[in-house]
């Protein structure tokens, strides 16, 4: 199984970006787990990670053919585009979304999801282990 695990805008500041909501580990931190995790299970991983929703468009879209699963963390994004959603149901990759912190519990305007309708199901206010959930959900389906 290949999975492609996708950051998008700030979660490349995680530790030191609002520490007391995300935590003091790093990025460079989640994705060492998340690379031993998969490691350990035989499940080849890639990462990306961008700022930009255009970026971040390519790269669910150039997952095609290519990966059985997306792990995405949207970031911000969550609760504005249509674009990401759109991406995630044009290439039919099972895709799970995921946040470290729980949007629900945050400002009103995060309790909105666009992409979770295309996505197999969503893990959030885990910390790094939503990501581990999610690859285990991702595995359990194929």
């Amino acid at each position: 199984m290949k999975i492609l695990v996708i950051n998008g805008p700030n979660l490349n500041m995680l530790g030191v970006r609002e520490p007391q909501i995300y935590g003091s580990k790093t990025y460079d931190d989640l994705c060492g787990m998340i690379k031993s995790y998969c490691g350990e299970k035989g499940i080849s991983v890639d990462f990306y990670q961008s700022n930009h929703e255009g970026a971040l468009v390519d790269s669910i879209q150039g997952a095609y053919g290519k990966f059985d699963g997306i792990v995405i963390n949207p970031g911000a994004y969550t609760h504005t585009s249509v674009a990401l959603l759109d991406a995630v149901k044009a290439v039919g990759i099972p895709t799970v979304e995921v946040h470290i912190s729980d949007p629900d519990e945050r400002e009103e305007f995060r309790k909105t999801s666009y992409i979770r309708q295309g996505c197999a199901g969503t893990f959030k206010g885990l910390g790094f282990d939503g990501y581990l959930r999610a690859i285990d959900l991702l595995t359990e389906k194929k």
